[in-house]
């Protein structure tokens, strides 16, 4: 068994470990020559406000007073400059919206898992490009441009990590900090000669990063009055910054200014997904090249927003977040960054139609170079009959538009010329997706048969070991003959060879070797699949058909649950009438109504919203009080025992009890505290670590006993889930555990079905026994059942309040006991155990569920990993490698979790 465990585990790790090299692969390539418009640029300096989390509305938007909450860039978008909606990718986070802005590419998923303040590709960006840039802001995302950068032209200027803190009094600090720090710079500037003639020179970058209303719309959402004012203040702020750098430079006209954010932020303060309030972005531009306002009669889009912001008269030109890398290196005649898939948006510039056809030009130079290197890149590992060229875009093809495209522009037909140009950007793209994808296929049928192939040799394990399919006939077994060996040898050496003449890495070798053995060992058991075939023609094909319906009927239950999460609550509500269909109800009528209410009741949480709920501290303290009340009733037995008063059980009990209440009280004082903005309380934060720890520790100590081990659990569990909850979801543990007590009843009453001996008390049962009792009895179709619910409540427990795909399907709030300053991983793990708990409850219930009924652990394990990799042969097919984190991650975790 343990070595079936071990390779089992490799098998997984390995199938797991595929979906990284099909579907999140990344797309950059190297080799490529910088490319930059070969005209003078209208801008010597380019000055980028980032205002990291502002939504396109909170700044575009009139008070309710009719007054602009922002009326400095109100003012250039009707006097001086162009404005538009920034349409950001997902994942809306700040490190790929970042990457976006100053590198033009959307970064993929593998590269942001790698790493949040390094630099886990080598990517170009504008900053690299510059001759020198000034950065202030958050060191989450100034040092990754700064490592990235080569030479030592990147100078930035960052405040304390400890500073980025959620339950700060005013964090506003963070964008005032910003502000001061740059006009010390300049002012310093004017005495350092060095600087100033540093400043003084051509293509350089000012990058001002702003975290306050990120903040600020994380601690208080975006419709607060923090959130609002800190809004008010950045375009003060920024006001000030040109007034400074134009005193600077004695308005000489040659600097060009952008103000944008990196994403948005829906309305309970989350991001990381897809809702517009996250994606659309505000982007206003002025200064050097940048086209003046202008005033139209009507313009078409599909929104209803220019009516609502009261700009129908001033021209809106939209763009995607990765056009803006192009139009800043154009801007100031940098080379546009080698890994830009952005499209210059014309519209915006105050230039020339030359200047504007020959930066398209460019632009669709640098974007084909990237399609001709991963062409060429592919081309070089695949055999040469078997290499299948991009067909829209032939060699021939992209040197008939470049010379089109180049002959409209020596005609001064320059809107044709730009009109190729886009084609031909269309295309390379296209075309990039293309070469990018081109082995998945291959990697995923290779992928596919290992899968079957193992969930059928997990499936003839159960068969062979625990179902007597010849019903007593001896029958000799036969060795697999020696050309089975030899064939599957042959394949093997073929397959080898096959990879090591196109290159190919070594994973894929695992991908495409690993299904020689499994289906070798598969049809091995060639005599167990002959018997159960066997077996199967005697049953009449109604009950076959019918069970069949029925686990496929489950399965995908089980598998829809996964995206729609009422499939959960009706999966409940069938589990609710399950008594009533059996014999249990006449049985053991208050067992079976018991069932049936907490299946009811827990069914309605799948129902409740998973993110834009209301914190309710109430709710959570209402938690506190109903697990209190049972433990008293615990305390109680366990004072009349004739045993000593103090005992070790009893001391351990109050303790946890404690717990619990201590629990309850941080959690009231830090929530108030939070809302007075004093902070999070040290002492709130200490007592929170210590519970967490000590939930970990406690259960340990008590007793063996079934029940008593149980409650403990429960107990601790609650204790630390409680300071991780905002609302209804501390509720959840406590009927989840209410339900699975009962199944443990439940599940010993329907032993009594099959007339199974030596039946156990569930009072006399000991979690130290750890006995295989498989040769007690053989396998029943109600042990499927229990596989199944166990599964089908892990899925609940999983998903029965949250996504644990996503960061945004959770309040950043539950983690505000244990900490307030931001810590990404941190912050990630403590939301990661929070998911847990639920988890390590339904898992020790079925330990005692598997006791109790005297159910093989070999057996079971089996049963259930022959559930979780039919399902995770269905999500194989489902996972994304585009949209948001949570429809990724969603897709991600469903595979990995019915993988593992």
């Amino acid at each position: 068994m343990l070595l079936f465990f071990i390779l089992g585990l490799f098998v997984h790790f390995v199938f797991f470990g595929s979906i990284f090299d099909i579907y999140f692969t990344s797309p950059l390539v190297h080799g490529m020559t910088p490319q930059f418009t070969p005209l003078p640029p209208p801008a010597k300096r380019l000055v980028l406000f980032v205002a990291d989390g502002l939504r396109a509305d909170a700044l575009y938007e009139l008070e309710e007073n009719g007054d602009s909450r922002a009326p400095f860039i109100r003012n250039i978008i009707t006097h001086e400059g162009s404005w538009g909606i920034s349409h950001t990718r997902v994942p809306t986070e700040s490190r790929p919206g970042h990457v976006a802005l100053l590198a033009g590419f959307y970064e993929d998923v593998s590269a942001v898992a790698k790493g949040w303040k390094e630099n886990p590709v080598e990517f170009d960006s504008l900053i690299n490009e510059s001759k020198y840039t000034w950065s202030w802001g958050s060191p989450d995302i100034l040092t990754m441009f700064a490592k990235g950068a080569s030479g030592d032209h990147v100078f930035t200027y960052t405040y304390d990590a400890d500073n980025e803190d959620f339950g700060a009094h005013d964090v506003t600090e963070l964008d005032t900090w910003v502000f001061d720090k740059v006009k010390e710079f300049f002012h310093a500037a004017r005495n350092n000669q060095s600087l100033f003639s540093k400043l003084n020179e051509e293509k350089i970058v000012f990058f001002l990063h702003l975290l306050g209303i990120d903040t600020n719309g994380h601690a208080h959402r975006p419709s607060s009055r923090d959130y609002k004012d800190n809004i008010k203040l950045v375009d003060a702020g920024v006001r000030e910054m040109v007034s400074v750098l134009e005193h600077f430079y004695g308005n000489d006209g040659k600097t060009a200014f952008i103000f944008t954010s990196d994403h948005g932020m829906t309305d309970w303060g989350a991001h990381g997904a897809g809702h517009p309030s996250e994606t659309l972005t505000p982007f206003v531009t002025w200064g050097a090249g940048i086209k003046y306002p202008q005033k139209v009669s009507a313009q078409k889009f599909d929104d209803v927003f220019l009516k609502e912001w009261e700009l129908e008269s001033w021209k809106r030109h939209d763009v995607r977040q990765a056009d803006i890398a192009p139009l800043m290196a154009s801007l100031i005649g940098v080379p546009f960054p080698l890994n830009s898939v952005g499209i210059l948006p014309i519209d915006y510039l105050n230039n020339t139609d030359l200047f504007k056809a020959e930066s398209m030009f460019t632009n669709a130079i640098q974007i084909l170079e990237q399609f001709k290197v991963k062409m060429t890149q592919k081309k070089e590992v695949t055999l040469p009959f078997l290499f299948i060229p991009f067909k829209w875009l032939p060699e021939s093809k992209q040197l008939n538009i470049l010379r089109k495209a180049r002959s409209y522009i020596r005609q001064r037909k320059y809107d044709e010329a730009v009109s190729l140009c886009k084609e031909l950007i269309h295309l390379a793209l296209k075309g990039l997706s293309y070469y990018h994808t081109y082995d998945r296929f291959f990697l995923g049928i290779n992928v596919v048969l290992g899968f079957v192939g193992w969930t059928s040799y997990a499936s003839l394990l159960i068969i062979k070991s625990h179902f007597n399919l010849t019903k007593g006939v001896n029958r000799e077994v036969k060795k697999p003959s020696h050309l089975l060996s030899c064939s599957f040898i042959a394949i093997g050496v073929f397959v080898a060879f096959f990879l090591l003449l196109q290159g190919c890495p070594w994973t894929y070798y695992m991908y495409c070797l690993l299904p020689v053995p499994i289906w070798y060992a598969v049809l091995r058991e060639f005599q167990v699949i002959q018997d159960l075939v066997t077996l199967l023609l005697t049953f009449p094909p109604s009950h076959f058909v019918g069970y069949l319906l029925v686990f496929t009927l489950g399965i995908e239950i089980l598998v829809l649950s996964f995206f729609y999460r009422y499939m959960l609550t009706a999966g409940l509500l069938a589990f609710a009438g399950w008594p009533f269909i059996t014999q249990l109800w006449t049985r053991a009528k208050s067992i079976s109504l018991s069932w049936s209410f907490f299946s009811l009741l827990l069914a309605v949480f799948p129902l409740m919203p998973v993110v834009g709920r209301e914190p309710d501290i109430f709710l959570v303290m209402g938690a506190g009080l109903l697990v209190l009340l049972p433990s008293l009733c615990v305390l109680t037995s366990l004072l009349k025992r004739k045993d000593s008063f103090l005992n070790e059980e009893l001391l351990l009990h109050l303790f946890q009890m404690l717990c619990v209440a201590l629990s309850m009280c941080v959690m009231y004082s830090t929530h108030s505290s939070l809302l007075k903005k004093q902070g999070l309380p040290l002492l709130n934060q200490i007592v929170s670590w210590i519970i967490l720890a000590s939930s970990l520790v406690l259960p340990l100590l008590s007793p063996t006993s079934l029940f008593e081990r149980l409650f403990s659990i429960l107990l601790s569990s609650m204790s630390a889930y409680i300071l991780l909850s905002t609302g209804y979801e501390a509720l959840f543990p406590l009927v989840l555990s209410c339900l699975m007590f009962v199944w443990i009843e439940m599940e010993q009453e329907t032993l009594q079905q099959h007339g199974v001996s030596h039946k156990q008390k569930v009072t006399s049962v000991q979690f130290t026994c750890n006995t295989d009792i498989a040769q007690f009895r053989q396998l029943y179709l109600d042990d499927l059942r229990r596989a199944f619910f166990l599964v089908f409540f892990l899925v609940t427990a999983f998903f029965g309040t949250g996504n644990i795909a996503s960061l945004n399907s959770f309040d950043l709030a539950s983690v505000y006991c244990f900490l307030t300053v931001f810590s990404p991983f941190m912050m990630g793990a403590l939301m990661m155990w929070k998911i847990l708990i639920p988890f390590i409850l339904v898992m020790c219930a079925f330990e005692a569920v598997q006791l109790t009924t005297q159910l093989s652990s070999k057996s079971l394990f089996l049963m259930v990993l022959v559930i979780s990799d039919i399902m995770a042969l269905h999500f194989f097919f489902l996972v994304k490698d585009y949209g948001s984190w949570l429809d990724i991650g969603t897709r991600c975790s469903i595979y990995s979790r019915s993988n593992s």
